[in-house]
């Protein structure tokens, strides 16, 4: 993968954005010096926050209106980075719609929704206007994980048979699970491992869940509607100091371990020869060998920043191509949004095991 810089770029897209809080600095802003984009104008609430950010990455407009900002500036696109109402809901649907009518495509960061109801709205919206919604499911977008992604497609893989995946995320109790206010960190947290598990084990037949009450961690038990099996083991009260995710796909004789979005190693089809009782040497044929991908952090690529690596540059760039081709995203999607609000709605259910509904897509 080469990348291209602004500049560099034939065609670019007129860009606004909405949003201009810390995580829009730190994370979003700055994939733009590798995107297609001319950045004409930001939109916050806090205007001294907007002309912070269009000081820093501008020439831009500033506003403090979204409406009237894409009256005036006709964008071919716009950033939403916001964050969550007064009842722990995220205000992306509005905002998307508002957007999508106006005439402009939209991009969300995540969680897209606090419902399926309103990834249902934001659909009808889309087919409408003709414009599309892409989301910021960053892990679908992280190298690690697009490597696992490959990897599984590879006919000698075989079909994938089980995931486990683990992220340190506690589950709110049951007597929490229907106020979005006591469940704004579960929402919040909640897509990344489901994402992961969704891009690489596809959609979810039925979740059933077992919760440790002095911590609030869990085990959930999944089976996909492949018929691969699957668990999620949410590791609260594991150290802040250990790294926080690690999935594992096995296939048919071979499997994949990715650690912590950073390390991945494959695990071939093979083994030491002799079989049991008479291998004398655990080395296999080089060609058979596991293969292990890891970045090194002493020259200054672009492999190894953390917009790279987290998959924050990659959402950006993908999102800005489907623009430039006025296609609809295949990854981070509103049916991938879907899919995951309806784990979440499964969820703030208090029975189990928790079938996913499934009608209505």
């Amino acid at each position: 993968m080469r990348v291209t810089y602004q500049p560099e770029y034939e065609r670019r897209i007129r860009l606004c954005a909405i949003g201009c809080g810390g995580h829009a600095q730190r994370n979003i802003f700055p994939t733009y010096q590798y995107a297609p984009v001319d950045l004409v104008a930001v939109c916050d609430l806090d205007r001294s926050r907007a002309e912070a950010c269009a000081r820093m990455w501008g020439p831009a407009a500033v506003y403090t209106d979204h409406r009237e900002m894409l009256e005036r500036e006709q964008p071919d696109a716009v950033v939403i980075v916001t964050n969550y109402d007064a009842e722990g809901r995220p205000r992306y649907p509005v905002l998307a719609m508002d957007v999508m009518r106006q005439g402009a495509h939209a991009w969300i960061e995540k969680p897209p929704a606090a419902s399926s109801d309103e990834i249902l709205q934001m659909m009808a919206v889309s087919r409408e206007t003709g414009k599309f919604v892409g989301v910021g499911f960053k892990k679908m977008f992280a190298p690690a994980n697009r490597k696992a992604k490959e990897i599984l497609s590879r006919p000698e893989f075989g079909p994938l048979s089980s995931l486990t995946a683990r992220y340190p995320q506690p589950l709110p109790p049951p007597e929490d699970r229907a106020d979005s206010r006591k469940t704004v960190g579960f929402l919040d947290h909640i897509v990344h491992p489901y994402s992961v598990i969704h891009y690489l084990g596809g959609p979810i037949e039925s979740l059933y869940v077992e919760r440790n009450d002095r911590t609030g961690a869990s085990i959930t038990s999944i089976r996909f509607t492949s018929g691969a099996v699957g668990s999620l083991h949410l590791a609260h009260g594991s150290s802040g100091m250990s790294p926080l995710e690690r999935t594992e796909l096995v296939g048919r004789g071979a499997n994949v371990v990715v650690e912590n979005n950073l390390r991945v190693t494959y695990y071939r089809p093979g083994g030491p020869e002799g079989g049991y009782g008479r291998a004398g040497t655990f080395y296999a044929d080089e060609e058979k060998a596991p293969l292990f991908w890891e970045p090194e952090f002493s020259l200054g690529q672009l492999y190894n920043k953390g917009l790279f690596l987290l998959g924050y540059a990659p959402e950006i760039l993908y999102f800005c191509d489907c623009v430039l081709e006025n296609r609809p995203p295949e990854v981070g999607s509103l049916d991938d949004a879907l899919e995951i609000l309806r784990i979440y709605e499964a969820y703030c259910r208090t029975e189990n095991p928790k079938l996913l509904p499934r009608e209505g897509g």
